[in-house]
């Protein structure tokens, strides 16, 4: 996998790379399988070029989520790039996933990564904790109406310490150096835009869930070998009920799922959710087996 190469650069001009990057075919299912297992058995480049090349779109559907962090969007996709060929190297289709539901968690893990280093407001050294409050604390300040410019009050600083677990020294500090720039200021002006727009304004993907994926990304390689082997405790139906309602993007609805199975939505609710049960406590004790966590 070392020696895949892209011919295609997104440094080379975004437009023409988005233009370009959509003449790759997407891959069937059995075709993908089938690509999969030459590059698992034989190491075969051009197998992986096959699975990485029609999967950039992906990846730029998912860099173009961050575009509010100032950073260069070509470079940004290139580090998004380097995720997917990391995915297709470590990608098993004997667990039942198909490439496009795993390759997304690498590619956000490498351009997290990516934001974090350019970013000298946070350092790879930092907590997990810390990188939460970073991807968090707009949102936060937004939901408790702390909006304004200058120190948060007191009670505001408790509350967000509180619900990110981390300490009323650390929501101050970050406060102060998000408001006052740090390698660009996430409350610099976007040129051009109609009345107050921030760069703040257009971060990606603000939900709790994204953020805390986010933040964990220094656990990402673990948690992703404790989730890959706790499918292997479902059947076949209800690991792709819960990868279908779960792990993609978006979500197959409860209707489409009872039409494949030719049973009632309430029945593939059923399923998913002891199929979730099952899941969580096999990671538990996947994790107890790692020693991840206290066997207590």
């Amino acid at each position: 996998m070392a020696s895949l190469a892209i011919s295609l650069s997104p440094e080379q001009g975004l437009s023409r790379y988005l233009s370009e990057i959509r003449k790759f075919p997407l891959l069937e299912k059995n075709e993908e399988f089938m690509l999969a297992q030459r590059w698992a058995q034989h190491q075969d480049a051009e197998a992986a070029e096959r699975m990485v090349t029609s999967h950039l779109r992906l990846v730029a559907k998912i860099a173009m989520g961050y575009r509010g962090y100032g950073l260069p969007m070509g470079e940004v996709i290139s580090e998004g790039n380097v995720g997917l060929m990391q995915a297709v190297k470590k990608f098993d289709p004997d667990k039942g996933f198909r490439l496009a539901t795993y390759a997304m968690w690498w590619i956000r893990a490498a351009i997290q990564e990516y934001i974090l280093r350019s970013w000298s407001l946070v350092k790879l050294g930092t907590t997990a904790a810390q990188k939460k409050l970073f991807f968090n604390l707009r949102r936060l300040k937004g939901e408790i109406s702390a909006l304004e410019e200058g120190d948060l009050r007191p009670e505001n600083v408790a509350e967000i310490s509180r619900r990110l677990g981390v300490t009323e020294e650390e929501v101050t500090s970050m406060n102060r150096r998000m408001a006052s720039g740090g390698d660009a200021s996430l409350n610099a002006p976007i040129g051009g835009m109609e009345g107050e727009a921030e760069w703040q304004d257009w971060i990606a993907d603000d939900t709790p869930g994204q953020a805390e994926r986010m933040a964990e990304s220094d656990e990402f390689g673990a948690r992703m070998s404790l989730l890959e082997s706790a499918m292997g405790s479902l059947n076949e139906r209800e690991r792709h009920i819960i990868t279908e309602r779960r792990l993609k993007e978006e979500p197959t609805t409860l209707e489409d799922l009872s039409a494949h199975y030719n049973v009632s939505r309430e029945r593939i609710r059923q399923i998913e959710v002891r199929a979730f049960e099952k899941l969580q406590k096999a990671m538990r004790e996947a994790a107890r087996e790692h020693g991840l966590v206290d066997a207590n």
